[in-house]
């Protein structure tokens, strides 16, 4: 749009007109655009499946990961109530006169992110890491004990 046609040709529309020019769609874009870190941790998340059991007294997570040593996985519980799991599997050292000849195997980071309910004891939480299955058992707190009515004493005046 020309604003000199309308007879809007002073600096300060000369100005929007510029600012309206800059902010393009593309740029909108970039602007919007996910960071590199949460494209990183969503590929991670998408990559690694989980299963989530309820029991009478305790949540279970089970996660695949075959081949990982406990030191490469990572169990936390971070903001009070969300159960991070989480480490990275790396490719073997190559050695001299090994080529590949197909690599299929998924290799580097993986994560996994459960909001605990309230009934969840973020206190007694236990990790095992059996032929290559993890499990992340959380205990459950005790339901509350029921509210006894409160008895007020009527008096006489």
């Amino acid at each position: 749009m020309d604003f000199r046609l309308m007879g809007l040709d002073s600096p300060l529309f000369n100005t929007l007109h510029h600012i309206m020019d800059l902010t393009d769609d593309s740029t909108d874009k970039n602007l919007n655009a996910p960071t590199r870190t949460y494209v990183r941790d969503a590929k991670a998340m998408a990559a690694t499946p989980a299963d989530v059991k309820e029991y009478p007294n305790s949540y279970v997570f089970v996660v695949d990961m075959p081949g990982l040593k406990s030191g490469d996985i990572k169990v936390q519980v971070e903001d009070e109530n969300v159960l991070l799991i989480s480490g990275e599997r790396k490719r073997e050292e190559e050695k001299e006169g090994v080529k590949y000849l197909k690599m299929e195997r998924r290799v580097g980071k993986f994560m996994r992110k459960f909001v605990l309910p309230e009934n969840a004891n973020v206190e007694a939480i236990s990790a095992i890491c059996q032929d290559g299955v993890l499990t992340v058992t959380v205990n459950k707190l005790p339901p509350p004990e029921p509210k006894k009515p409160k008895t007020i004493e009527v008096k006489i005046a």
